[in-house]
């Protein structure tokens, strides 16, 4: 199969512009309705608004930290047309933190909503803050009703957004956006899907992270479909909200497939209008059990918020892969920067060259679509390392070329002087119908290198027996993958986008840990009875 990088000739300017005089439906929010022409308009009121905040001698950023609003498509419009730049500021964040990101990315001003005005009171920052609901910018929209639209040069390159990564392994980086890099995949999504202005978008991903404006936003801009918007997501509401909006397609990113699937089951769960969700980080589990559950198709692929690293599912792909890569997107070894050799499996499916065919992510072709971080030029020399772009994702590929992911660089785990990676234990443990979640992560051994531990999050019931049994039937589980540590939490620590915080696992080591293998069997005990 031939795979290539996207490509674009527009701008987002563009993909607004032609929603002027589009009386369609753009946006629904609660019991309210917005036609694009009406989008457009509000969005030209508030380019011009901004104006005033903005000192021309610094960069236009505008700090937007808000749940999923029409004043947040508003000001994304706003600044797709006037060459703004939207800063998307995560909620999870808090006091300096929160700060830091708002004083790194140079805002001019914070638009914020009812929802985290008081969380960015107590930032103190001195950044001017402007609440979305207050009278200083009810009033400052009022006087630019009649406002023009913009005149203004904007090309791909230019910047549109700042995007904060989940800041999994460390400090969240402000990835660069330009109008390309949004512009030109929501245009190929769309017709890779067959969506048309007849589509409904239910946009529950939050809209300052790269899911959300590139498979929610975006997609309904360019064909002038309609976003159903959802304040923030919530399992219990989902199904609910796609019958009232009517909405035929979905996107995702981490696990809300699997917190959709933990809601009670009906009868009746096929019977909605549902016919395409996409997104990326979902398991094989959850994705075949949604897709039947609620009578629909379920693409997952694999991306980053950088973007040059892309991997597509294909129709027929191998159980556990990722699909196949693009062309300019391989498997290295990131000491000698040569590609792996293929993996090679037991007549179980167990991997077992691990040490030489388990390589990074790269773009051999360089960048790719990634521009960089903003002020952050170290991190940027760790991503960009001999003209290559490399990603931090480990993964392996078999002799058909399909890739598997292996876990983050910091996933890897030494076991007994071997190399192990995290994402091939979880996805086994995920076949035991009781896990709904799993978490492996390091904990140091006593002598040298690590012990293997997992959290694992449950629907069902499951004890130390019956999981050694489980374990032991597993014919591509290595000795040395078996978890020593087992940790039952209620919950995974996360980020907003609900990729797990594996780093604060690590930093419990073996506290709190429940059950126990002793140290040269595969018998569990209960260690740890509070719950």
């Amino acid at each position: 199969m031939e795979t290539s990088r996207l490509e674009s000739v527009l701008t987002l300017r563009d993909l607004m512009l032609a929603r002027a005089d589009d009386n369609s439906t753009a946006v629904l929010a609660g019991d309210r309705r917005w036609t694009w022409a009406e989008v457009f308009r509000e969005s030209v009121t508030r380019s011009a608004a901004l104006d005033a905040y903005m000192d021309a001698d610094k960069p236009p950023h505008i700090g937007v930290l808000m749940e999923n609003t029409p004043e947040y498509v508003f000001l994304l419009g706003a600044a797709a047309l006037s060459g703004k730049v939207i800063v998307g500021l995560n909620p999870t964040r808090r006091g300096d933190s929160l700060r830091a990101d708002i004083e790194h990315s140079d805002c001019q001003v914070v638009l914020v909503d009812d929802a985290y005005a008081d969380q960015l009171a107590e930032t103190g920052t001195s950044v001017t803050a402007l609440r979305s609901s207050g009278d200083t910018w009810r009033n400052a929209l009022e006087a630019e009703k009649s406002a023009e639209v913009p005149d203004v040069s904007v090309t791909g390159d230019s910047l549109f957004m700042l995007i904060f990564t989940s800041g999994t392994t460390g400090a969240p980086k402000a990835v660069k956006v330009t109008h390309e890099k949004v512009a030109g995949p929501s245009v190929y999504l769309t017709t890779r899907f067959g969506l048309t202005a007849e589509t409904i978008g239910y946009l529950s991903m939050p809209m300052f992270h790269s899911n959300g404006i590139m498979a929610g936003w975006a997609p309904m801009l360019a064909i002038g479909g309609t976003m159903a918007l959802a304040n923030r997501f919530s399992a219990s509401r989902f199904l609910a909200d796609v019958r009232k909006y009517g909405a035929t397609y979905a996107n995702y990113v981490g696990k809300p497939l699997s917190y959709v699937m933990s809601t009670p089951q009906q009868p009746d769960d096929a019977d909605n209008p549902l016919k395409l969700v996409f997104g990326n980080e979902a398991n094989d589990k959850d994705i075949d059990l949604f897709a039947e559950r609620f009578g629909c198709d379920v693409v997952d692929t694999y991306s980053s918020t950088e973007g040059a690293v892309i991997v597509s599912r294909v129709p027929d792909m191998p159980k556990g892969s990722l699909g196949l890569p693009f062309d300019d997107t391989k498997v290295l070894n990131p000491a000698t920067g040569e590609e792996t050799p293929d993996a090679e499996f037991d007549e179980t499916g167990a991997l077992l060259n691990p040490d030489e065919a388990i390589g990074e992510f790269a773009n051999i072709t360089g960048a790719g679509s990634f521009v960089g971080y903003y002020k952050n030029p170290e991190a940027e020399q760790e991503r960009m390392r001999d003209g290559k772009y490399w990603s931090g994702d480990l993964a392996y590929r078999d002799s058909k070329g399909f890739v598997y992911f292996a876990g983050r660089t910091s996933d890897w785990l030494r076991v007994d002087g071997e190399n192990i990676a995290a994402a091939p234990i979880e996805r086994i443990l995920l076949r035991n119908p009781a896990i709904a979640e799993a978490a492996v992560y390091a904990v140091p051994d006593k002598s040298a290198g690590d012990q293997v531990a997992v959290a694992l999050v449950l629907h069902g019931p499951l004890d130390p027996d019956a999981f050694g049994e489980f374990l032991e039937a597993q014919p591509d589980l290595g000795t040395k993958q078996w978890p020593r540590y087992v940790n039952v939490v209620d919950t995974m620590p996360r980020t907003a986008t609900n990729k797990v915080l594996k780093r604060e696992l690590k930093a419990k080591g073996a506290d709190g840990v429940r059950w126990e293998r002793e140290e040269r069997g595969r018998k569990y005990s209960l260690v740890n009875a509070a719950h």
